[in-house]
């Protein structure tokens, strides 16, 4: 069985316990931006439920064009005015750099992405600089940002000042 076959089967179960929907706005008001990693249980270590807060994932939970437009749209039109940024320890983008990124992409697929996949090599200061971009982001009605990293061994966070 493929897995989006088993995906499918267990909406089916979800489904039937699922609570109604919600309003469009986030409840609590907030931006989650965080890294795609699978071991980031974002609801759980956050205490959120669904309705509560607007999640942006990416690799690495950098901030980048899309997520200032997203978060752009979430202030504007969305209400929501706080942003909370969780990366993590045990990052994939830890484990290589930009160029060598590029340069295995090429190899593989003959093409070298145009956009840099904004790899790092200590997460608290990738925290920082993701602050700053938020910060700095001339769009957005609320610059209230705080970053936080995500221990994948313990499940606790800890915030980056």
């Amino acid at each position: 069985m493929a897995e989006i076959d088993r995906m499918l089967e267990a909406n089916e179960r979800w489904a039937q316990q699922f609570p109604g929907s919600k309003p469009v706005r986030p409840a609590r008001k907030v931006a989650v931006v965080a890294c795609m990693d699978s071991r980031i249980p974002l609801f759980g270590v956050l205490g959120l439920d669904i309705g509560d807060a607007h999640v942006i994932r990416n690799a690495g939970g950098v901030i980048t064009e899309d997520v200032i437009r997203s978060l752009t749209i979430s202030q504007h039109a969305l209400g929501t005015r706080e942003v909370v940024l969780v990366h993590h320890t045990d990052c994939g983008l830890l484990a290589t750099d930009d160029i060598t990124f590029a340069e295995t992409v090429e190899k593989a697929t003959g093409r070298r992405p145009p956009w840099a996949a904004r790899a790092f090599t200590d997460v608290d200061d990738d925290v920082r600089e993701s602050m700053r971009l938020v910060r700095e982001s001339p769009y957005l009605l609320s610059h209230e940002v705080r970053g936080t990293v995500y221990d994948v061994a313990t499940g606790r966070l800890y915030e980056v000042e």
